[in-house]
């Protein structure tokens, strides 16, 4: 069965209802739900709107930030950090990314760091709005008061699956890159053993360090995710995971030295670069569109069942479906939010299909 297609602006409304009436302010309601069907419009359902049941939650437990705005812990122009006071991730990033594209035709590269955000939804639904400007954009997070993956050679567990993201002008479609340092997600991961199913590889370790494809190894018995490059080529998912790691948490001043235990806290690294400051953006989008025409054109391999795809030709397809026909909600989450709509009084948006 096909999931229920949802109009965009009527499912960003509904979620931004949802927040407010769990006592997010408006403003910041407003850019969570945006973001999170964002997600949902490029193909990360795991961080779309399913994801208002938990924000909900943590709204009611307090470990979510309702209100209020970030602090300034430095600011010289180029750069920035901010303490982001365990406000919602997706408002925090927005206002980063916004400040960084008005001050990047003065710099040239403004980069910046946020400590103490809550959860920042997926990293590639903030792309688009930077390379629609000509811009290119560098995005990482990392979660100091967890541990999911061990560093390469090690069974305990330390690291978080940092993800990492970046995008692209061209002259068509933005190259989107939005990869993490370890094979699957903590989401992926949850969701496989709540349904009692396995990997489809050897992605996880047990806790003595023999490869496995059961889930619950990491979920329910102390094992931990392989990094990228799984139980041979590890070391490079291990190194990407640094990188990740010391730009968000060392930027920030807030990490694994001093991250209380237990608290949902993330640490974002951002970079934005302005290519009128180097070759200028004609000169750039020459190569960045010769670049993406010679991967497409590239004779595929035989397990391929298709032309080769640059990172983001997906999304872009999903999202121009999604703007014409509705946005997709699985089916669960749906039920769910339809829960909340009931509880909370809210009216209903219509299914499409």
């Amino acid at each position: 069965m096909p999931m229920p297609l949802i109009d965009r602006i009527a499912l960003t409304q509904f979620a931004k209802q949802i927040l407010t009436r769990a006592g997010m302010e408006a403003d910041k309601a407003e850019t969570t739900a945006a973001v999170l069907v964002e997600g949902d419009m490029i193909g990360h359902e795991t961080h779309g709107v399913s994801l208002l049941n938990w924000y909900v939650e943590a709204l009611e437990d307090g470990s979510l930030a309702k209100s209020g705005s970030y602090e300034v812990v430095n600011d010289r122009g180029a750069a920035f950090v901010w303490d982001g006071k365990s406000l919602p991730g997706a408002w925090l990033l927005t206002k980063a990314i916004e400040q960084a594209c008005e001050r990047v035709g003065d710099h040239g590269v403004v980069t910046a760091a946020i400590r103490n955000c809550h959860h920042t939804c997926a990293l590639s639904a903030f792309m688009r709005q930077v390379t629609e400007r000509g811009l290119i954009v560098q995005l990482s997070v990392s979660h100091p008061a967890a541990s999911r993956v061990a560093p390469y050679g090690g069974t305990k567990p330390l690291l978080t699956p940092n993800p990492m993201a970046a995008g692209f002008p061209t002259s068509a479609d933005p190259i989107l890159i939005d990869v993490s340092a370890s094979i699957t997600t903590t989401t992926m991961t949850q969701n496989l053993a709540k349904a009692g199913k396995k990997f489809p590889e050897a992605w996880a370790f047990t806790a003595a360090g023999e490869p496995t494809d059961d889930p619950r190894a990491v979920t329910e018995r102390g094992g931990t995710m392989m990094p990228l490059g799984g139980q041979l080529k590890g070391h490079k998912g291990f190194g990407l995971g640094l990188i990740v790691e010391l730009l968000g948490q060392g930027l920030s001043g807030k990490g694994r030295a001093n991250a209380p235990s237990g608290i949902f806290s993330q640490s974002a690294f951002l970079q934005i670069i302005d290519p009128a400051f180097f070759a200028g953006l004609d000169a750039f989008t020459t190569q960045s569109d010769f670049l993406a025409s010679a991967c497409r054109s590239n004779p595929p391999a035989p397990w391929n069942n298709g032309p080769v795809r640059m990172p983001g030709d997906s999304a872009a397809r999903r999202r121009r479906s999604a703007l014409e026909e509705g946005v997709p909600v699985g089916d669960v989450a749906w039920a769910k939010l339809c829960k909340h709509a009931e509880i909370a009084g809210l009216p209903v948006p219509d299914v499409a299909a």
